[in-house]
Order: structure tokens, then C-alpha cells, then sequence
């Protein structure tokens, strides 16, 4: 199964130097039943694309927890394909919200990993200042919050993880 997880890039970092992640309190986003089921219409990639941007959005949270004074205020997304019996369904949570159990994933789980581009920083940075705001229903950050998910994510191979570390 394709799971999406937010990710920062101090985890990106662990990832390269362990070779292992875990997800952060064991969440991730996918196509899930409630998820086809929320969606009247749309094929199967439209639907894969609204667990990706949960995803993003999530990304957006872990860098409001501020962890990540040294890294860039990017939004990052790890595409990885896992075993069904790993992941499971969290519809109360949210339709696309998946547990995964272990919370841990490989590099070599990895399908690509999605990074904001440099000239999304601004943008991103100003939305995860007012995330919080934006999920109890504040217009002005919801659309603060919606302008950096419109933003473009690079796509990078996962063999592009040690560049990516050494350039960023």
C-alpha cells in the first residue's frame, strides 16, 4: 500500500543516517475506503493526490512544533509503499488517516520523496504560522494555510536522499 507521511527535514536526516524512520506518533495518510467513499467522483489519482496533500498539510504541523531551527521551513512528504498488514485505517481521525504499526518504515520502503521548492519558503513558513488557527476555522489562515499546500513539491528518487542531505 502507497502511504504518504509528513515529514521534516531533520527526520529526512535520520532517515539517510540510520536507514530507518519511524512516523511521527505512528500517522500517515492514504486511499482509504472512507476516503473513495468521501469522494463522489474522481479516478484513483485524484484521490491519491488528497491523502498527499493531508500529508503535506501535516508536514506544515511538524514544522509548527518548531524542531527544525536549522533546516529550512520546507514542507516534505515521504511516498512509501508498505505491507497492508502494517497499516491500518483511522476514519475518526480523518478519511485518509492510516496508522502504521510498527511506526517504522526503511529507505527501502521509499518511492519518492516530495520537498518544497526553495521559493515556496515564505509561503510555507508563513502557514505554519497559523496552522493551529486555520484548523478552528480562521478564514485569513485557512487561506494563509491553503496558499502554501497550492505550492509545488519537487519529486526526488529516493537514491537522491544522501544529495539531498549534503545539499540542504
Amino acid at each position: 500500500m502507497r502511504v504518504y507521511l509528513p515529514a521534516t527535514f531533520g527526520m529526512l536526516a535520520g532517515l539517510n543516517e540510520t536507514g530507518t524512520l519511524t512516523a511521527r506518533s505512528g500517522w500517515g495518510f492514504a486511499v482509504t475506503p472512507a476516503l473513495v467513499e468521501f469522494y463522489t467522483a474522481g479516478d484513483e489519482e485524484e484521490i491519491a493526490h488528497a491523502a498527499f496533500l493531508d500529508a503535506a498539510e501535516a508536514s506544515l504541523r511538524l514544522l509548527a512544533v518548531g524542531d527544525e531551527e536549522t533546516f529550512p521551513h520546507r514542507r516534505v512528504v515521504l511516498s512509501v509503499d508498505v505491507d497492508d498488514s502494517v497499516v491500518s485505517a483511522e476514519p475518526d481521525m480523518g478519511e485518509s488517516v492510516v496508522r502504521l504499526t510498527p511506526p517504522q518504515v526503511s529507505v527501502e520502503d521509499l518511492a519518492a520523496i516530495h520537498i518544497d521548492i526553495e521559493e515556496s519558503e515564505a509561503a510555507t513558513r508563513a502557514a505554519v504560522e497559523v496552522v493551529d488557527e486555520a484548523d478552528l476555522g480562521d478564514e485569513g489562515a485557512e487561506l494563509t494555510v491553503g496558499d502554501a499546500q497550492d505550492n509545488f513539491m519537487a519529486f526526488y528518487d529516493p537514491t537522491e536522499l544522501p544529495f539531498l542531505i549534503e545539499l540542504l
